[in-house]
């Protein structure tokens, strides 16, 4: 019985000391969380995203993004690294180009290309012949680890967002799972890049974001950034790095940002995907950095996960929340945003094995 006993408590030492010592990845910082006030007001449920239409995807998922092309066909984006050609009046998919990487957000570029956000390979330039140009990977020296979201100017300069200069996707095996340490350390390793392709050059707009994500360009210039570890959508000068918060204290994880329709007045719209309702567990210890040592050494299934709940925002470009889109069943997978073509208000995502839509309006 002496034996047995010495043993347990040997055993429970070791789990003790590899709670509290083992090494991890992340170097926790400490903040406060706003209070998650939930589904109210603004963002009171609805089903109004619920019974979507889907088209078929298989066997690749997760399409982050699309754009139009001008014949009808729609280009999506797949975690398995293709880009994809879809045919929404026949349900035909086909693959237009493999990038090597995963990507992410889509414009299309001025010059006929897509423009792609790669986060394994950084800026990329597809062509449709299925052409694919790294236009660029680093700045100032340092690599691009996991680019996720852009829009282009007037003046043709794209913004895209570098999620984390730390947890890059291609070393963490998984867009979700680095993504997962950027939001769990807090320190805000992510940055908005800005490539010129006049002159070939990428900068530093601003940095210090914890996982900043979705990019649209405002009416008058500025930038709008998604920050979904802060649940909040920035306003930045493009020029001076300036930011204001636009909204504060979503009721989730804001995921991708896109231009809508205009509304009648003429005042342009966006579409904020939420990728996922906030984490009670994440907010009662956004200020305690043991605990979150301690959860990141636990197995997976036992940290906190996205939960199944989808919303999408439709907003003015001054912050003010027109209509929301609920599906409370979270029957389609991690909602990234919605896009506009035609009669149709597209959901992508970033699990899905497929696409998505409902009528718009």
């Amino acid at each position: 019985m002496k034996k047995a006993l010495l043993l347990i408590a040997g055993i429970v030492a070791a789990l003790v000391a590899y709670l509290l010592l083992w090494p991890v990845p992340i170097a926790p910082v400490a903040w406060d969380a706003p209070v998650d006030r939930g589904y109210v007001g603004d963002y009171a449920p609805n089903r109004d995203l619920a019974g979507l239409t889907h088209i078929d995807l298989a066997p690749h998922h997760g399409p982050e993004d699309i754009v139009a092309l001008p014949d009808g066909r729609l280009l999506t984006a797949t975690q398995e690294g293709y880009i994809l050609t879809v045919d929404p009046a026949t349900g035909a998919v086909d693959v237009l180009a493999e990038t090597g990487g995963v990507p992410l957000g889509l414009e299309m570029g001025p010059d006929g290309r897509l423009i792609v956000a790669d986060a394994h390979k950084g800026l990329l330039a597809v062509s449709l012949d299925g052409a694919v140009e790294v236009l660029t990977d680093s700045v100032d020296g340092t690599p691009i680890l996991y680019a996720d979201d852009l829009d282009i100017a007037d003046d043709g300069v794209i913004y895209f967002s570098d999620a984390s200069t730390k947890f890059g996707a291609e070393a963490n095996g998984t867009t979700m799972e680095a993504s997962l340490l950027e939001i769990m350390e807090s320190a805000g390793t992510g940055r908005l890049l800005a490539y010129d392709p006049a002159d070939r050059s990428t900068r530093v707009v601003v940095d210090g974001l914890v996982f900043p994500n979705g990019v649209a360009i405002a009416p008058d210039g500025d930038v709008l950034m998604n920050v979904t570890g802060r649940y909040q959508l920035l306003k930045i000068d493009p020029e001076t790095g300036a930011t204001t918060v636009l909204i504060d204290n979503f009721p989730g994880f804001p995921d991708n940002i896109n231009r809508g329709p205009a509304q009648e007045n003429g005042k342009a719209t966006f579409f904020v995907g939420i990728v996922s309702p906030r984490s009670e567990w994440l907010d009662e210890n956004a200020g305690n950095v043991a605990a979150r040592k301690i959860a990141q050494r636990l197995p997976a299934f036992m940290q906190p996960q996205a939960q199944p709940y989808g919303l999408v925002l439709q907003i003015d470009a001054d912050g003010n929340v027109l209509r929301s889109f609920h599906d409370p069943d979270g029957e389609y997978l991690t909602p990234t945003g919605a896009v506009v073509v035609g009669d149709r208000m597209y959901i992508t995502s970033l699990l899905s094995p497929t696409l998505g839509y409902r009528s718009y309006p």
